[in-house]
């Protein structure tokens, strides 16, 4: 038995959460103002003559066109999310409900027979709570964060002037601010669910966590649209702002002549912060929940063992301990020197968060669960130890960060694969697009070992409880990725700003090379929620198949075989509808900024203004009518194949969906990381191979830069967005799973 009471952890995990709620409560409102200390700032030697309170005058009011901005798309987009969780709360109650047509009798349980379960119009009922609960932490986790990044960037930009290490460690700070918010939220709100269910539950711990399982669900379907929309939002503003500007009348990248310049950080925040937050949310809710209800029909839930149970929770609570020290490593105990130090110390930070977790991790599973006990494995009960879970914990972990360093090799300047990318251009966009092509792909392999592995240790040790701790695993530093994932974008903005007000030429080259290694850090947050979603995925088929009562899936089955081909078809289609979004949104938002340079006198000279919130309005309109047929693809899919297919051939689709979407998932993000690495790489002009294909405007810039286009929308529309599609159909799959395997299959049983 572990050495831990119930009472003990009903402590920890809420303790855990409010700690860092209120360390973050005071860090936000000191971030809230443009406190004092910026007007105070001593010039840089290259600004004498600027006026400093002129300077932040201007950096504050850009800062709050593009908060005004954001904040208004967030809430437009969240007005049609009410609507459309309104309507699928419905649809979850009216399903559920339907299983034993309402009946409020109390009903033998599933697994365990001999005990009387709650009725099944309470499962109804308090699964559409829970993805009300969901949707709500979600939708909370992601403008919270995009408050903290709008406040962050112009702050970031103004301590530039006193260094490179200074604006570092504020943009890396509010970059943690939100990793800590979004863990501490999803935590606290999982945790008082589970106890506020427990009342009306008691000891039916089956139904209890099975309806928990729909606050993974609401999560992940507010994760789809605010990632979808987030991303055809910043990045058909992006490519407009690109092609007319950078390629067309050569002008850098963020002039405050080009129109869409406000759009495009706007974009930042919506897409790479909001929907950024939101995803990795839904992943962590959904891991937490496989976890949860695969233990609560094994000798932990027959045993009402709470602290074994909760050992999910006490796992994410240890997380949140590790990162809050492994934050001090950057800011305070290895501070950054120069230029050089800011992508080691970020990697670092994955590294030493890694390694201190797996010594907590061996700590809250040594004390948590008991010295052995038994795991249910597809009808049969598995004897697992706590040494075993110990393992599965850790690979998962480990695993991650494995995928994180792979991704950085294949996306950073410093390495090979970027600067053969960035050589390629010496003969134009074409090679620039073949070579990026081949990267990506290759970038999958590794990746995809590491997944592998962890699910053949994780599933041997422990069964599909196994799976879904490793995935917990993965996200248990899920603070840290956050951190270094948000610092990307609040430091592209802070450049924005840079250039905007008109700062010096050595300002900008602090905030480009911030900007350069976010890059790096935003595709490692990506391969993070990649993997992720993989582990999570299968620990979901995996709890669907338990509950949907199959026994055996068959691969050589026609219905099987047909669901695999379609699942494996569905991730091609959903990246067909998100890249066509962005593209006819670009071609709008470029034909806005070509009409404004043509027909506005002055503005290319600089004496007159153009208008942005023409292309503000463009990009809003465009995302969130755009948004609506990829989600409801993944949305209804499942739905559909379930209720007219079964459960077999939505078995298949699940499989063939994860293994198909993977693949595309990792090599889109990384092709467009790396595209976008190799124009900067050009850029800068760092080495002696750099400064070849150089300058800014050369023939090899305009290549990448064209490469660095095609590659916006795999990197920050599609790839990021397939990772929410595997996970989203799985769980959407295990809540109805009941529904499913009382009334499916209409037609198999009409024909």
């Amino acid at each position: 038995m572990g050495s831990m009471s119930e009472g003990v952890t009903q402590a920890v995990i809420p303790l855990a959460a409010l700690t860092l709620l209120k360390v973050l409560s005071g860090n936000i409102s000191e971030n809230g103002s443009f406190n004092q200390r910026n007007r105070l700032i001593v010039n840089d030697d290259e600004e004498v003559g600027v006026d400093p309170d002129q300077l932040v005058f201007k950096c504050a009011e850009i800062q709050k066109a593009i908060s005004v901005g954001a904040t208004s798309f967030l809430y437009t987009q969240y007005k049609y999310l009410a609507i459309f969780t309104a309507i699928f709360a419905t649809i979850i109650f009216l399903f559920l409900g339907s299983v034993k047509s309402f009946s409020t009798k109390s009903e033998p349980c599933t697994y365990n027979k001999g005990n009387i379960c709650k009725p099944a119009l309470a499962n109804a009922l308090f699964t559409t709570i829970a993805f009300l609960l969901g949707a709500l932490t979600s939708v909370l986790s992601g403008f919270l964060g995009m408050k903290i990044a709008t406040y962050a960037n112009a702050r970031t930009t103004l301590e530039a002037r006193k260094g490179v290490a200074n604006a570092f460690i504020t943009a890396f700070r509010s970059g943690a601010v939100m990793g800590f918010l979004l863990a501490a939220n999803g935590l606290l709100i999982l945790y008082v669910s589970i106890n506020l269910f427990k009342l009306y539950y008691g000891d039916d711990w089956e139904g209890l966590f099975e309806s928990i399982t729909g606050y993974g669900l609401g999560g992940s379907s507010m994760a789809l649209f605010g990632r979808v929309g987030g991303g055809i939002y910043t990045k058909a503003a992006d490519v407009g702002a690109d092609l007319v500007g950078k390629v067309e009348k050569n002008i850098p990248e963020d002039d405050p002549r080009n129109p869409a310049v406000i759009a495009d950080n706007v974009g930042d925040n919506v897409g790479d912060i909001a929907g950024m937050g939101s995803d990795l949310f839904g992943s962590y809710a959904e891991s937490s929940c496989a976890a949860l209800f695969v233990a609560s029909i094994s000798s932990f839930g027959a045993s009402h063992d709470f602290t074994a149970m909760a050992y999910p929770l006490l796992i994410s609570s240890m997380g949140i301990i590790v990162c809050l020290i492994t934050t001090f490593f950057a800011t305070d105990f290895l501070k950054i020197n120069g230029i050089a130090d800011i992508e080691p110390s970020l990697k670092r930070q994955l590294l030493i968060s890694t390694i201190l977790m797996t010594g907590g991790i061996a700590l809250v599973s040594f004390t948590a669960l008991p010295s052995e006990f038994t795991i249910f494995d597809f009808g049969a009960n598995k004897l697992v130890k706590n040494w075993h879970i110990f393992f599965c914990v850790s690979i998962g972990l480990w695993a991650g960060l494995a995928i994180g360093y792979i991704t950085e090799y294949y996306t950073s300047s410093a390495y090979s694969p970027v600067r053969d990318v960035a050589d390629s251009c010496r003969t134009g966009a074409a090679t620039n697009v073949i070579f990026g092509l081949a990267l990506g792909y290759k970038s999958v392999i590794i990746p995809i070992f590491a997944i592998s592995l962890a699910i053949y240790v994780s599933f041997s040790l422990a069964a599909m409880y196994g799976i879904a701790v490793a995935a917990l695993g993965m996200l248990s530093t899920i603070s840290t990725g956050l951190a270094i994932d948000a610092y990307g974008p609040i430091s592209d903005n802070a450049g924005g700003i840079a250039e905007m007000a008109g700062m010096s030429h050595t300002i900008r080259e602090r905030t480009d090379a911030l900007d350069a290694a976010g890059n790096t850090t935003a595709a490692i947050g990506k391969g993070f929620a990649i993997g992720s979603a993989a582990l999570v995925s299968l620990a979901l088929f995996g709890a669907f198949v338990s509950r949907a009562e199959i026994e055996i899936v068959n691969v050589l089955t026609p219905k099987v075989f047909i669901g695999l081909l379609i699942g494996a078809m569905l991730p091609y289609w959903f990246s067909a509808m998100t890249m066509k979004s962005v593209g006819s949104a670009a071609l709008k938002m470029v034909e806005e900024v070509r009409r404004q340079f043509n027909t506005i006198p002055g503005l290319m000279e600089g004496t007159a203004k153009p208008d942005y919130a023409t292309c503000v309005k463009i990009s809003t309109d465009a995302s969130l009518k755009e948004m609506i047929p990829p989600g409801a693809l993944v949305m209804v899919t499942p739905l559909v194949v379930g209720t007219f297919f079964g459960v077999e051939s939505l078995a298949g689709v699940l499989a063939g969906s994860l293994v198909s979407g993977v693949q595309i998932a990792i090599s889109a993000s990384n092709t467009g990381g790396a595209w976008d690495n190799a124009k900067k790489y050009i850029e800068a002009g760092g080495s002696e191979h750099a400064r070849t294909l150089g300058p800014k405007g050369s023939d090899a810039h305009k290549a990448a830069v064209i490469g660095d286009t095609v590659g916006d929308p795999l990197k920050d529309t599609s790839g990021p967005s397939l990772n929410i599609l595997i996970k989203l159909m799985a769980v959407e799959s295990l809540v109805f799973a009941p529904f499913f395997a009382t009334h499916g299959g209409l037609l198999f049983k009409w024909f």
